[in-house]
């Protein structure tokens, strides 16, 4: 089984990895295929092998909020495991190959494994915090400081350049920080003008320090 891992922070150690995805059946799926709904009652946990997804919400509207991407080396469904509905969709970004494990053998599993609970233990309490601190962005920050501040989280250096992994478009990044595609884009003009951001590649650079206002 090869898991070809993307460079993220907090993945699983490899062995806790294959042991854990080698009791599932693997499966491949194309890109923007729906893995799980919000409020589905499966409890099965994804771990993904290959390729990149995207966890998001939806509204009767059709608008959505994007919670995160995931990539190879990492899992998600674990919030199931208390018995409750998903708390959230999840799509794939491009083709993705996933080891699916069922809810019984993933609490089977976390009894034999203390490491795998106490990840998955860090993984929720770094969740809790994060939606902590949207909440709070969302109610005290305008739309220029809840991007500044998403920008600033993705990056990671590159060559010396602060670049965001992700091929994000003013859309998908609306999409995230709970905004409108044209309200970024006001956002991102000055930025851009300024020489604090360019698109290289279908990837943002952040060139130098972003102001704290505008």
């Amino acid at each position: 089984m090869t898991i070809r891992k993307t460079a993220t922070p907090d993945l699983l150690d490899d062995q806790l990895l294959r042991q854990i995805a080698s009791r599932g059946g693997i499966r491949n799926f194309a890109a923007n295929t729906v893995l799980v709904s919000e409020e589905d009652r499966s409890d099965a946990v994804f771990i993904i092998l290959s390729g990149r997804v995207k966890a998001y919400g939806s509204a009767e509207d059709g608008r959505e909020v994007v919670y995160g991407t995931q990539g190879a080396g990492e899992y998600f469904g674990e919030m199931t495991l208390d018995g409750g509905p998903r708390s959230a969709s999840v799509m794939t970004l491009e083709p993705t190959s996933c080891a699916v494990v069922s809810g019984a053998d993933v609490r089977e599993f976390l009894s034999q494994n203390p490491d795998f609970a106490l990840h998955v233990i860090k993984k929720l309490i770094r969740l809790a915090r994060a939606s902590t601190e949207h909440v709070k962005s969302l109610a005290l920050d305008d739309v220029y400081g809840r991007v500044t501040k998403l920008l600033r989280s993705l990056a990671r250096e590159e060559d010396g350049v602060l670049m965001v992994p992700d091929k994000l478009t003013q859309q998908d990044i609306a999409e995230r920080v709970g905004s409108s595609r044209e309200m970024v884009s006001r956002v991102f003009k000055p930025l851009s003008e300024g020489g604090y951001v360019e698109v290289r590649g279908g990837r943002i650079a952040l060139l130098k320090k972003l102001p704290a206002r505008w």
